[in-house]
């Protein structure tokens, strides 16, 4: 299947899903809603909110874009992954290319052909929606959308942020595979993204 594929329609499903909270009777009444700390790349929420019970108190939580992670396939089969250093664990982080939502992008999968090229050089041919996920929804609004990238070839030169540190590499799907068994890669969007597609692959296979 090809990026034409119409991405799922995230504001209808969020309107849903809000709608669907609101009639929960687990569900939290919010009374007030401010950004208590920002930052590039993500903000701190502070709200005041009543429980079920009526207990009325604050909750915190780490306020985000939505991002895309990719896993590209060179047409030899091999996968692109990219090595860079993490201020926040003190270690360079073996994984694969990730990036923020931005409002330019046309859909999300135009954000994985961009996020691709901008960080590894490489593009792809086509590009197939895998899964989304929120990956710390007790702590944060994030939400991460896989896509699986075909026919990656280092046709651009890399276009990094000015604090991102990257080195591109390739490896095979059984090395990475073995990576993360070994707990070698301790990335938890790369460990997803490569055991959710050996699991279930995309919809072409």
């Amino acid at each position: 299947m090809s990026d034409e594929r119409a991405p799922e329609d995230d504001s209808t499903a969020s309107d849903d899903d809000s709608a669907a909270a609101e009639a929960d009777s687990l569900a939290w009444e919010v009374l007030d809603s401010e950004v208590a700390y920002s930052c590039p790349g993500f903000d701190v929420r502070r709200e005041d909110v009543r429980l079920p019970d009526g207990t009325e108190t604050d909750f915190d939580y780490l306020s985000e874009p939505p991002s895309v992670v990719v896993l590209p396939f060179t047409p030899a089969g091999e996968v692109v992954v990219i090595e860079e250093w993490r201020q926040a664990v003190r270690r360079v982080n073996r994984s694969l290319p990730v990036g923020g939502i931005e409002p330019d992008d046309e859909d999300r999968a135009a954000t994985a052909h961009r996020e691709l090229r901008e960080e590894t050089g490489y593009e792809a041919d086509r590009v197939e929606f895998l899964t989304s996920v929120e990956p710390a929804n007790g702590i944060a609004d994030c939400v991460l959308h896989f896509f699986v990238a075909h026919g990656c070839t280092p046709t651009a030169e890399q276009e990094l942020d000015h604090n991102e540190s990257i080195r591109v590499e390739t490896t095979t799907m059984d090395e990475l595979r073995e990576h993360v068994a070994g707990r070698e890669i301790r990335d938890g969007r790369t460990t997803l993204g490569v055991l959710y597609y050996e699991a279930f692959g995309t919809e072409d296979e």
